[in-house]
């Protein structure tokens, strides 16, 4: 077990879930479900429960350093990773990688994101269990696959090949999100399945593809071998770290590497990118309409998700269909739910014409 690690990367935005995430404040850090603890909070609850606390690490945006320490205040500092400059997952991961091989050469990673849903628990636990074994006497990178329950367009997509090593598939292909056509495809085919974006590996496999895939990358880091672990690591990660190659592990090392292995698993799995992610988890009315939290008095309404950050505010809605509804802050967005995706527009015009208080 002391050879078992995780790392949470928490640095991004979350701009899809504006006007609540900010870049000052992302929904990482934010409660959706009156829970009493964040998205973050809930990840690192569920990875202590199998890895030592002192095993788990956050990646995330210098910037938020001081809402890591508040939100998780039974971590070191040490054990908060701080990134100079948002360049995706790749070189979060390797910062990672080489922090971790400095403190324990035979360690075994799982990566995960700081903003999913996971509705069973134990078994989400087992299977993390099962990868960590895995890894530990196996050249692979497990990747985490969920069978579909729907033809999703939101997630990228995985393909299964009849190539087995005990219970994990050898992977074909990596597919981005495909239009709605070829989600059904997938779907009837019964071989894709959906990209969860949770990794296991052991430390020397991920740092030997990082040299073979993302040679840039891996040849930035090894400048700085020695330093991983020691007071100089601040420094030299914030000179180098801002040059490395703005690249997802998806793209830059999942989708080339030929020792890519499937775990397929069913915990109730479900990625809050959106607020229609939100909506499909959260509790209806007679009309499907969400609340979240709020108070709300709905006329010849339906299929709307509706959010407001003032508790003692109250919502008077009539004649409105499928549609978001969301009050943080300064701002009062209205849109619909299929236009989601225009969200990320919405906000750049804001910061635009009024200013950067807004995003």
């Amino acid at each position: 077990m002391r050879d078992n690690y995780c790392v949470i990367m928490g640095g991004g935005i979350g701009s899809r879930f504006w006007p609540f995430s900010r870049e000052s404040y992302p929904k990482q850090f934010l409660d959706f479900f009156g829970t009493g603890r964040s998205l973050l909070q809930m990840t690192f609850d569920r990875f202590a429960k199998i890895i030592p606390i002192e095993n788990i690490y956050i990646v995330t945006n210098e910037r938020y350093a001081s809402l890591v320490k508040e939100q998780l205040p039974e971590l070191s500092e040490k054990q908060i990773l701080l990134e100079p400059a948002r360049r995706n997952t790749a070189p979060c991961i390797a910062y990672a990688a080489y922090h971790i091989k400095a403190c324990n050469p035979n360690a075994n990673i799982v990566v995960a994101p700081s903003d999913h849903l996971i509705l069973k628990e134990e078994q989400f636990l087992q299977d993390i269990q099962r990868g960590l074994d895995f890894v530990k006497d196996n050249d692979a990178l497990v990747t985490l696959g969920i069978k579909p329950s729907r033809p999703e367009t939101g997630y990228g997509y995985i393909q299964s090949s009849d190539v087995m090593l005990g219970d994990f598939t050898k992977v074909k292909t990596f597919t981005e999100k495909p239009n709605l056509e070829l989600a059904k495809v997938f779907m009837d085919s019964g071989e894709f399945f959906w990209n969860s974006g949770l990794f296991v590996w052991n430390v020397n496999t991920i740092l030997k593809a990082l040299s073979q895939y993302l040679p840039d990358i891996s040849l930035r880091f090894d400048l700085g071998k020695d330093k991983f672990n020691t007071a100089e690591e601040r420094e030299f990660i914030t000179e180098h770290f801002p040059y490395c190659q703005n690249i997802s592990i998806d793209y830059g090392i999942m989708e080339k590497a030929d020792n890519v292995y499937m775990l397929c698993v069913d915990f109730g799995w479900a990625d809050l990118g959106t607020w229609g992610s939100l909506f499909d988890l959260a509790p209806k009315d007679e009309h499907n309409n969400a609340l979240l939290k709020s108070e709300a008095l709905l006329y010849e309404s339906s299929g709307n998700v509706i959010s407001l950050e003032d508790t003692k505010r109250l919502a008077v809605i009539q004649g409105l269909h499928d549609c978001i509804v969301a009050e943080s802050g300064n701002v009062l967005l209205i849109c619909k739910k299929e236009d989601e995706q225009r969200i990320k527009q919405f906000v750049a015009d804001a910061q635009i014409k009024y200013g950067k208080e807004y995003n």
